[in-house]
């Protein structure tokens, strides 16, 4: 048993190593993997066949059990890419709001889950400092709170409050700044414009059209947003 799953093991890690490749030994992933399982398979076949002092009934359970085990290790090899797109979004259902880099038939993409308030939230980067997001499309541009401002690093000396915004709190002033980097996953823009809000304003800073209009495609299902570069 303990050679067994050592082969196993050994044949997996081939596998990973050589993926981008796509050959392992001169073979193609695929038959290198096939032949492996066959392998396996007439391994512990004969193992059954050696001990054959134990029972037929045992030998059956036995086998069934490799056999299961073994067509796990196949399967896991040629659904990988599936496999990790689906641990990425249960990943990302676990902790809404967080992106999630997904592929599908569309390409890739960047996929955010509905916070349990209701509202698409979105963690991203500005400026390389964590910022959490409100994805509105009502917003014509980024628009920032105070209190993030602040942390990433503006100060009120370089702030001008100069122009009327709406907010749910109502009319506000808030001033023009623009923001060297802004990320969302692996989507990235960088000079964007955006406003900051004057203090107590903005409970939640926005993520606004002049971001999402850049992107390719921008798709807003029941509980998912999905952006494309």
């Amino acid at each position: 048993m303990i050679v067994i799953l050592a082969l196993i093991g050994a044949a997996l890690a081939v596998l990973i190593y050589n993926h981008d490749s796509g050959m392992s030994f001169g073979l193609q992933n695929d038959d290198f993997a096939s032949l492996v399982y066959l392998g396996l398979f007439a391994a512990v076949i004969g193992a059954g066949i050696v001990g054959a002092q134990r029972n037929l009934g045992e030998l059956v359970r036995n086998l069934v059990v490799w056999t299961v085990i073994i067509l796990g290790f196949v399967t896991g090899y040629l659904y990988q890419d599936q496999a990790r797109d689906m641990v990425l979004r249960v990943a990302g259902g676990l902790a809404p709001g967080r992106p999630v880099m997904i592929s599908d038939e569309a390409g890739p993409a960047v996929s955010i889950r509905k916070s349990l308030n209701g509202h698409f939230e979105a963690e991203g980067r500005v400026n390389g400092e964590t910022v959490d997001f409100l994805i509105d499309t009502g917003a014509t541009s980024i628009a920032l709170s105070h209190d993030d401002a602040m942390r990433i690093g503006f100060t009120e000396a370089e702030l001008s409050y100069t122009l009327v915004i709406s907010t749910a709190n109502g009319q506000g002033r808030a001033a023009a700044v623009r923001l060297d980097s802004v990320d969302i996953g692996s989507i990235g823009r960088t000079g964007l414009r955006a406003v900051v809000a004057e203090p107590g304003q903005l409970d939640q800073s926005l993520l606004g059209m002049n971001f999402i209009s850049s992107l390719s495609a921008f798709e807003m299902r029941r509980d998912e947003v999905i952006l494309r570069d």
